[in-house]
């Protein structure tokens, strides 16, 4: 074909040398005309009809290709399959011309295919994190390890065809980068890994809540990557922490608490030890007729009387035998409280313990879980079971200890409010 437009062109007069350059000129332009057109069928027709079709279906599997732009990248190979193709046929005889056209259109179509299946993997990674298993098993690490190899495979097909030569040529040398490989690429291999180790042994997850002091970091996993993880602090700042630094260095997951169903409230109360004492009767019959205790009050005293009763125990001296005690009451009332509470998880830990006196008074420690695991819900919680402790320990005759102020010291125990009062208390 080529042949009959070069003699048509010396019809008109022109030399063979000039004709064939003009003919070759004319099948350059056409084809390249050619491929432009091509593109434009593929990109606004065929993209267009194919985008269409995605959209209209049910699934949302297919809108990820959209979004991430596979079709688009897949329709940008067409121009570069027709000069690949029509070349030899357009410029028939221009053997250089050919070569450079058809190396051209093969780094070409290297390229964009290499565009097309990251973005294909980017789309794969988005349909995977629809899945709840996403949580647990991160593979973006794995994808952009899938990446590095595909482009490192992409850069020796680009060189092996500039340089004429096969890739597996090339290939054949990869053992003498070796080396510098390793060093180029340390942050990503410790990090890929960090990161299968961190999957395998589950110890991460996106939306962990993590504490790692170390790099203050304190809030929510938004993404674990190659090299890198990032956490999401509660002030809204963003922690980018080295993926191996999380196997090197310790760090507190709070994914146990969060898969629980409670979260600990752990917290003590100091009682001044000034004001701790033997129950006279007076106290006895007051703290009766508190509704949480009343039922303890009655079983202990019984079981206090028979033990001293046995033991022929002299009641004239208070020291003598066993004696309740407002703190020990105090105690008793504070378990039942809890036991009754409707925001504190009842098949956890629960303790109401004594710790080590301190200069600061005897500490009452509360050990319990709430059932809600809401930041803002468990402080509410935590906050309104002490601000009832705090306002009923005057009713057992205990004052709560506090440095001394300019302020008048009160009695430890508030006359105007009675037991009965503070034991129909209930957490809001």
């Amino acid at each position: 074909m080529l042949q009959q437009v070069i003699g048509l062109i010396e019809g008109l007069g022109l030399s063979t040398p000039v004709a064939a350059a003009l003919a070759h000129a004319i099948g350059l332009l056409a084809l390249l005309l050619v491929a432009w057109i091509v593109y434009l069928i593929s990109k606004r027709e065929i993209l267009h009809l194919a985008e269409t079709l995605f959209q209209k279906t049910e699934t949302h599997w297919d809108d990820q290709l959209i979004k991430h732009r596979v079709l688009f990248w897949l329709s940008h190979l067409a121009p570069g399959i027709v000069i690949y193709t029509l070349a030899p046929l357009a410029l028939e005889g221009a053997d250089r011309i050919i070569s450079i056209l058809q190396g051209g259109a093969r780094i070409y179509m290297v390229v964009v295919s290499l565009f097309a299946v990251d973005a294909f993997f980017n789309a794969c990674l988005a349909i995977y994190k629809t899945f709840a298993i996403s949580r647990q098993v991160p593979l973006k690490s794995f994808v952009q390890v899938a990446k590095i190899i595909l482009y490192l495979i992409a850069i020796i097909i680009i060189f092996a065809s500039l340089l004429g030569r096969s890739p597996f040529y090339l290939l054949s040398g990869m053992g003498v980068l070796a080396s510098v490989l390793m060093l180029v690429f340390k942050d990503p291999i410790l990090g890929f890994v960090g990161g299968i180790q961190l999957s395998t042994n589950r110890m991460l997850a996106r939306g962990d809540w993590i504490e790692m002091p170390s790099h203050n970091a304190d809030g929510d996993v938004i993404e674990i990557a190659l090299t890198t993880v990032k956490v999401q602090n509660w002030d809204k700042t963003i922690t980018t922490i080295p993926t191996y630094d999380l196997l090197t260095n310790s760090f507190k997951n709070w994914r146990g608490m969060s898969e629980s169903g409670g979260r600990r409230i752990k917290r003590p109360l100091y009682v001044d030890m000034n004001t701790i004492q033997l129950c006279t009767p007076e106290m006895i019959e007051r703290f009766s007729r508190i509704q949480y205790i009343s039922e303890y009050i009655r079983n202990k005293q019984a079981e206090l009387d028979s033990w001293n009763r046995e033991r022929h125990v002299d009641d004239s001296v208070p020291v003598n035998g066993r004696r309740l005690t407002n703190v020990g009451t105090f105690r008793a009332y504070i378990r039942a409280y809890l036991r009754n509470h409707p925001k504190i998880h009842q098949e956890m830990t629960m303790l109401v313990r004594h710790l080590d006196p301190t200069a600061q008074g005897l500490p009452i420690e509360i050990y319990c879980f709430s059932n809600d695991q809401a930041w803002s819900n468990y402080e509410d919680i935590q906050a309104d079971i002490f601000d009832h402790l705090l306002a009923v320990a005057p009713q057992f005759d205990l004052r709560v200890f506090q440095e001394q102020s300019d302020l008048h010291v009160l009695s430890p125990r508030q006359p105007s409010a009675s037991a009965v009062q503070y034991s129909h208390l209930e957490v809001e």
